[in-house]
């Protein structure tokens, strides 16, 4: 008799539970659908939006082709230029080539204007934005106003910078262009005493010494700074890269 009573009141139980369990269903399943649903959507939009802007990539570096192929470098300037970016970074990469273009049709103030334009967009992004300034500098060669040029070289060639070794480079080359030979030959020195000089800049800068009557090779005492006030006096000939 306890036994069959036991189970009478498990039964019971189990029925209490599941109509527990059905009323909660009825209650509030439509939250668990709506949670299903949304999930399948999010899934959906994110494929989408994926195979857009692969799309969108495509097309971009499909008209920047295009746009690369033409042979005169003025014509090849103005149609990089024309070429539409979906987003910042496409943009500062369309214009830094459009700059390039225009280098090599002998326009190095509208080529600044490119690169200075992508300076002022790249924002927070340092190494855009050292690439565009030091490209400006380099484009406009001798006829950057003196000013100008060492205010943006000096915050180019700070400690850490992306560019800092090229940066003092062209700093050396400005300084031995007007003729300040000593000033030249020491931070050439300093610059060779640097880690992470890439093979090409350290023959660079031995070629430069020996244009200069000086031997090549790195020295290992120290060597005192140039004179930073008088850098506004000179300026670095336009050079390439």
């Amino acid at each position: 008799m306890a036994n069959q009573n036991d189970r009478f009141i498990d039964e019971v139980t189990e029925d209490l539970r599941r109509d527990r369990l059905f009323l909660m269903m009825r209650r509030y399943g439509w939250i668990a659908v709506l949670l299903i649903l949304a999930l399948v959507a999010g899934a959906a939009w994110r494929e989408y939006a994926s195979s857009r802007d692969r799309a969108a990539a495509r097309a971009f570096g499909d008209a920047i082709l295009a746009a690369e192929a033409e042979a005169d470098p003025a014509a090849r300037a103005a149609a990089l230029a024309a070429v539409p970016a979906a987003n910042p970074r496409q943009a500062g990469l369309r214009d830094i080539l459009s700059g390039n273009a225009l280098v090599e049709a002998d326009d190095p103030a509208g080529a600044a204007q490119r690169y200075d334009a992508v300076a002022t967009a790249a924002g927070d992004n340092l190494v855009v934005r050292d690439l565009a300034a030091l490209k400006a500098v380099i484009a406009q060669g001798r006829g950057m106003n003196p000013a100008e040029r060492d205010a943006v070289l000096a915050q180019l060639s700070a400690p850490g910078a992306p560019f800092e070794m090229i940066a003092l480079e062209l700093k050396a080359v400005a300084l031995s262009g007007a003729g300040r030979k000593e000033d030249a030959v020491t931070l050439i020195r300093q610059i060779q005493q640097k880690d992470g000089l890439t093979q090409a800049m350290r023959q660079r800068l031995a070629e430069h010494l020996i244009t200069l009557g000086v031997d090549p090779e790195p020295q290992t005492d120290s060597q005192t700074a140039p004179d930073s006030t008088l850098a506004a006096e000179v300026m670095p000939p336009a050079t390439g890269g």
